[in-house]
This record gives structure tokens, sequence and C-alpha cells, in this order.
């Protein structure tokens, strides 16, 4: 269906096949734990031969919403696999996706679950729709299926609901990008581009550790500290860096007090600006543990599955 390339994610759930169908095919349960959609809601149907057709929502934020709507069809074979096919489509206007179909499948394996789909989709718009598709939102429609996926893991494996496993995202993800970004800022602004005015320069001087090379060091200082910064952002499940970043800030702030204690004086000084740094590393720490992750499901088929 388009010259793009199918979405496919594969997941192992340590769990049991009854639990991963119950999780996945109940739509006020499926809706808890896919990031794709906000609402799913099955209609009413009198013949059980027939598919099962349902409705979708997904809020874009801002009031808004693009509805759609698909069926589905389960079936099971004799070695106890199960498979949901389904096709799905949307009228409203503001939808990039027009029409698309896919499967579930549901493999029993001895260590739990493989739970794996494959979709495709066609959009509207034209030149410019497959555009977009390509390079921005089939890559987001794909991550997001993945890290959906995960977060379903997480509540099977692990018992974290997946509302708490959203909290736990976003906190995460909003301590450790306001921690980048003060690193970033203070060894750029103060260090890199402002040092006499901001009066780095002439704290380095009066602590006299580098004598004669002070602009040197407070380069050097500068650059570390966006180094820092986007080490932060670049290995974002990595938490020993942050454990790293609680220790560094508390013998920096440390040294100084011993070395200078006037500093301690200033509107913003290392103790607020320290103690600030520590609590959002530590927020970030704390949060990290059992986060969904697309980084954790098969992105692609083996060659034996193809």
């Amino acid at each position: 269906m388009g010259s793009a390339r199918a979405i496919y994610v594969e997941c192992l759930v340590r769990g049991s096949l009854d639990e991963v169908w119950r999780l996945t095919q109940t739509p006020e349960l499926h809706q808890r734990w896919d990031a794709r959609f906000s609402e799913i809601t099955y209609c009413p149907r009198d013949d059980e031969t027939r598919p099962q057709r349902f409705l979708y929502v997904t809020r874009i934020g801002a009031g808004l919403r693009i509805a759609g709507e698909g069926e589905t069809v389960a079936s099971s074979s004799p070695g106890g696999a199960r498979a949901s096919a389904l096709r799905f489509w949307s009228d409203d206007p503001k939808s990039l996706i027009r029409a698309g179909s896919g499967y579930w499948k549901y493999e029993p394996v001895e260590s739990g679950v493989r739970f794996l789909t494959r979709y495709d989709y066609q959009v509207r718009f034209g030149a410019l729709g497959r555009f977009v598709d390509r390079f921005a939102f089939r890559p987001l429609m794909g991550w997001a299926t993945a890290w959906s996926f995960d977060r379903l893991r997480l509540w099977i494996e692990h018992g974290v609901a997946p509302e708490l496993s959203m909290q736990r995202t976003l906190t995460h993800a909003a301590a450790r990008l306001t921690l980048a970004f003060i690193w970033i800022y203070q060894g750029v602004v103060p260090k890199l581009l402002y040092p006499e005015f901001s009066g780095e320069l002439e704290t380095l001087r009066r602590l006299g550790w580098f004598p004669g090379a002070e602009n040197l060091a407070l380069t050097a200082v500068g650059l570390g500290e966006v180094g820092v910064g986007l080490v932060t952002l670049a290995a974002w499940r990595w938490r020993a860096a942050l454990v790293l970043q609680i220790v560094a800030l508390v013998v920096l702030g440390a040294s100084a007090a011993a070395s200078d204690p006037r500093l301690f004086a200033r509107q913003f000084n290392p103790a607020t600006l320290n103690a600030a740094m520590v609590a959002l590393a530590a927020c970030a720490l704390w949060n990290s543990a059992q986060l969904p992750s697309a980084a954790n499901c098969r992105r692609s088929p083996s060659e034996e599955r193809e």
C-alpha cells in the first residue's frame, strides 16, 4: 500500500497469551496503553460471524481530535497462536491517514508471548501528504507503536499501570531536558559568550587556580558543561550519567564554598543553582526505572519471518 515501508513492531511479553489478548482486545483496556488512540469503542453487532466494527478517536491537542472507524476479525490456530486482522479508515479531513489495513499476531513461545503487528496505510493531500508521511508521520507512528507495546509489556510483566508509565516518562523527560538546558546555558552564555560581564572570569582570577591562563581555563570549563548537557540528552537512558552529575554538583558546590564563601551571597549562587540541579537529576533518576522504550521492540521482521 504505497511506496513507503509498512510499519512492523514485535515485542516479547513474559506473560500469558490470555492476558495479552485481554489487554489488547478489550477497547477500554486497549486505549489505556496505546498512545495512538484516545478512545476506542466497539459497535454493537447482531451476527458474531461478521467483523467487529469499531470507532476510534485521537486527540491531537488544542481541543482538536481525529476520528475514524474500522473493523477487525479474530482467528486462532491449532498450535495456540492467535491473530487479529483489521481494516481502518477515516473520513475526517484533518486525518493524514485515508485508509489502511494490518494485523496483530500472538505467538506462544517458551518465555511468554511474541506479540507483533504489521500495518500500512494510504494518505491524503497528494505529494505533500506522502512527503510528510515518509519523513515525519510514519516514523512517529512506528515509534509510538513500539513505545506503546513496551508500555503494555511493563503493565503485564511488572504491574506498572499505563498511566503511571506516562507520568514517569513525562516527569523524567521534563527533568532531564531542563537539566541539559541548564548545563548548556551555563556553559555557553556566562563562560563562552560573556565571561567578563557575568563575573565568571573575575571569580576564576580571584581563586588563583590558573594564573595567567584564566581565559583558556574558563573556555575549557564552558565546553565541558556544554558536553555534559549534550551527554544528558544523548544518553537518554544512561542512569549513571545522572548519578555522576549529582556527585559532581555536590563536590563543585563544596569546593566553591571552601575557596570563596562570598560566592554564596550573590542573588544566583552555587547553593541555589546546584541544589536545583541536584533535585532535577534526582527526579530524573527516580523516574528512569522501568520506563517504556521503543528500543525494546524489534522494528523489522527476521528473515525467517519474512
